[in-house]
C-alpha cells in the first residue's frame, strides 16, 4: 500500500523540501525512529537514530551513496510511491571548494646557500608546496654556559590546504662550523621520524616527520618536535625562523642560561637572508632570563631575535 491519501503528505511530497515530506511521512506512518531504523536494517541498510532525526529536521541531508539508498528504501518503509523523496533532494551538491593556501616562496629564497636546500629537497623528492600552512608556531630556544645553542622545540599547529598530505619538512641550520652530522632529530608529538638528509658543508638538516594520519584539505595537526643541536666553534649570536608561506601567529622565546646573559637583545625582520632588517626593536631580558617576539599575520619572510655578547 502506497500512503498517498493525506492532504498534507501530499502536499509535502509534491512541493517538498525534503525534511518536510520526510517529516511528515513519518507521523503519516506512526512509527518512531528506532522502528524504521530496526525495518531499515531488515532490507540491509544501517543508518542511526540520529542520522533519521537530522535529516527530518533539515540538520543535514543525504548524499553519499549509502543514504542515497537508505532513502530510496525510506520509500518502501514508509509506503510513499517510489523516487517521491530521492526527487526532492535534487542535485547532487557540489563539494566545498577547498581552502587555498597562503603564497609560497621556494625555500631557496630564505636560507643561505640556496643550492643548498635545492639538493637537500631533491633528495626527498618533495614538491615546492607542501601542502600545509603554520596557523600557530611556539619555538623555544635554549642557549647553554657556553652561549651556544644546544636545544631546539617547536609546537606547531598546521591546517592542510590539499588532500593526501601525511609528511612535514623541517629545516634546522646551524651555527657556522657545527657539526651537522651530530644534530638530534627528536619527533615527540604526533609524528614520527622519517628521512633525514643532511649538508656538513653548509650546517644544514632536512627532517622529514611522518604524521599518524593522512590529512585532507582543511583538517588541522599539532606537532611537537625538536632539535639537540651540535655547537659551533663560536658563540652564537642570533636566532632565526624562514617563512616560506607565512604564519597566522609565530612566538619565539630564546632562554639564556644564568651564567651566560646577553647584554642587548632585539628583535628584527628580513625579506631575505642577504637584505638588512626592515624592522628592529630592543627587547629585554625578564625575570627568567627570557626573551621573546609574537608576530601575527606573518607573511613569507625572515623573523629572528640577535643579541651581543659585549
Amino acid at each position: 500500500m502506497q500512503r498517498t491519501d493525506q492532504p498534507d503528505l501530499v502536499t509535502a511530497l509534491r512541493t517538498g523540501p525534503f525534511d518536510l515530506a520526510l517529516r511528515t511521512a513519518i507521523a503519516a506512518r506512526g512509527l518512531a525512529l528506532h522502528r524504521i531504523r530496526d525495518h531499515l536494517a531488515l532490507r540491509g541498510v544501517h543508518i542511526g537514530v540520529t542520522s533519521l532525526s537530522y535529516w527530518q529536521q533539515g540538520h543535514r541531508r543525504p548524499e553519499r551513496p549509502e543514504s542515497l539508498r537508505a532513502v530510496r528504501e525510506l520509500e518502501r518503509v514508509l509506503e510513499l510511491p517510489a523516487h517521491s523523496l530521492t526527487r526532492l533532494l535534487g542535485p547532487r551538491r557540489a563539494a566545498p571548494a577547498a581552502p587555498a593556501g597562503p603564497p609560497v616562496r621556494p625555500y631557496r629564497d630564505l636560507i643561505t646557500p640556496p643550492t643548498a636546500v635545492d639538493d637537500l629537497l631533491a633528495e626527498l623528492a618533495g614538491p615546492r608546496d607542501s601542502g600545509l600552512h603554520t596557523i600557530t608556531h611556539i619555538e623555544r630556544i635554549r642557549i647553554g654556559a657556553d652561549r651556544r645553542l644546544r636545544r631546539r622545540d617547536s609546537q606547531h599547529a598546521l591546517r592542510a590546504h590539499r588532500d593526501g598530505i601525511d609528511r612535514y619538512l623541517a629545516i634546522h641550520q646551524g651555527d657556522p662550523g657545527s657539526d651537522i652530522t651530530r644534530v638530534g632529530v627528536r619527533a615527540e608529538e604526533n609524528c614520527r621520524p622519517g628521512r633525514v638528509r643532511r649538508d656538513q658543508a653548509h650546517d644544514l638538516l632536512i627532517a622529514e616527520l611522518l604524521l599518524d594520519r593522512r590529512l585532507r584539505a582543511g583538517d588541522t595537526h599539532l606537532l611537537g618536535y625538536g632539535f639537540d643541536d651540535a655547537p659551533a666553534p663560536e658563540p652564537s649570536c642570533e636566532y632565526l625562523r624562514g617563512f616560506h608561506a607565512g604564519a597566522g601567529q609565530y612566538v619565539l622565546q630564546i632562554t639564556f642560561h644564568p651564567a651566560a646573559l646577553p647584554v642587548r637583545c632585539h628583535r628584527f625582520a628580513r625579506r631575505s637572508p642577504a637584505e638588512k632588517p626592515h624592522e628592529s626593536e630592543e627587547l629585554t631580558l625578564d625575570g627568567h632570563h627570557c626573551v621573546h617576539l609574537v608576530a601575527t599575520a606573518v607573511g613569507p619572510c625572515i623573523l629572528g631575535i640577535g643579541w651581543d655578547w659585549e
